[in-house]
């Protein structure tokens, strides 16, 4: 039997001895490592039986903290790659973050540790990226340095993550830095007007129909055109038609008759390139002849 005052692994409490090793990992965390942003993920819809996830994502509030990236020496993962689907970024990190900082930061009621399918911003890349795994009984966790103790006693948790492809997911993080970073990746419609007055802003609510809570369209306006008349919109709710009456602009009031809506803008954004099925579409009846009904046969 182990002598009761030199016990280095208890199994129910946590020693001074723990504490100390945890202050120094949060201490020299704080020393060598950045501040990134946890960006925690909320669900919309029902989760997909069928593929096993979210229909849809939303991520709401930004938490900054301090985190020690592990990969010094660069990405790994298959990194970038070109393949018949276009540009493939497969860009892989490890994140460390101390237990004890993420409990103190992140409120109880939203985590109790890091989560598969959070997503973290990290400025030094200007990027977003996905937890794919949450690891705490790795060589970066220290195992369980001088006993397990009380709630496992981990000090860290390694976050191992990949580039985040976007993909029409809801933000609403409240940091300018991160709504700018993602203000472009969402597709566009243009709206093209035939008359109107007033001067649609830049991130207002635009709307079509009677009133904001009644309108079966909605958009976040991104540019406006006045010179040709043209409104460029992201986050569009349903489907802007001429015979739907004007469109309007939340906060700024502009009104202006709809002539055309024109959803095939290519989705080019630094996550990924998209190529709109309708152009697609366009240039494959440049040599495909579609006027036969029945091409194997006579009837």
């Amino acid at each position: 039997m182990l002598n009761q005052y030199f016990n280095n692994f208890p199994g129910d409490q946590v020693t001074s001895e723990q504490l100390l090793v945890e202050d120094l990992v949060i201490e020299s965390i704080k020393q060598y490592g950045m501040d990134v942003y946890y960006i925690p993920r909320e669900s919309r819809d029902s989760i997909d039986k069928l593929f096993g996830e979210e229909t849809l994502k939303t991520f709401k509030g930004a938490f900054q903290i301090e985190m020690y990236l592990e990969n010094v020496l660069g990405m790994e993962g298959n990194q970038d790659l070109i393949s018949k689907f276009g540009l493939e970024l497969d860009d892989e990190l490890t994140l460390l973050v101390a237990r004890r900082r993420f409990v103190q930061t992140i409120p109880r009621v939203l985590l109790k540790r890091p989560r598969e399918g959070d997503i973290i911003y990290i400025p030094l890349t200007q990027n977003f990226y996905e937890i794919t795994f949450v690891e705490h009984e790795n060589e970066q966790a220290m195992m369980y340095t001088l006993g397990k103790g009380r709630n496992a006693n981990v000090y860290v948790f390694a976050l191992k993550m990949k580039q985040f492809v976007f993909s029409e997911e809801k933000f609403d993080m409240g940091v300018e830095e991160l709504n700018e970073q993602i203000r472009d990746e969402y597709k566009k419609t243009v709206l093209t007007f035939s008359s109107g007055s007033g001067q649609f802003i830049a991130d207002e609510l635009i709307y079509q129909g009677a009133s904001v809570s009644s309108a079966n369209s909605k958009a976040i306006s991104h540019s406006w055109r006045p010179s040709d008349k043209k409104l460029t919109v992201t986050q569009t709710i349903g489907v802007f038609d001429v015979t739907k009456g004007a469109v309007k602009g939340a906060s700024s009031g502009a009104t202006w008759s709809l002539s055309t809506s024109d959803n095939i803008e290519t989705f080019d954004g630094v996550f990924e390139d998209i190529a709109d099925n309708n152009r697609i579409q366009e240039e494959a009846n440049t040599f495909f002849n579609f006027t036969e009904s029945n091409p194997f046969g006579e009837v």
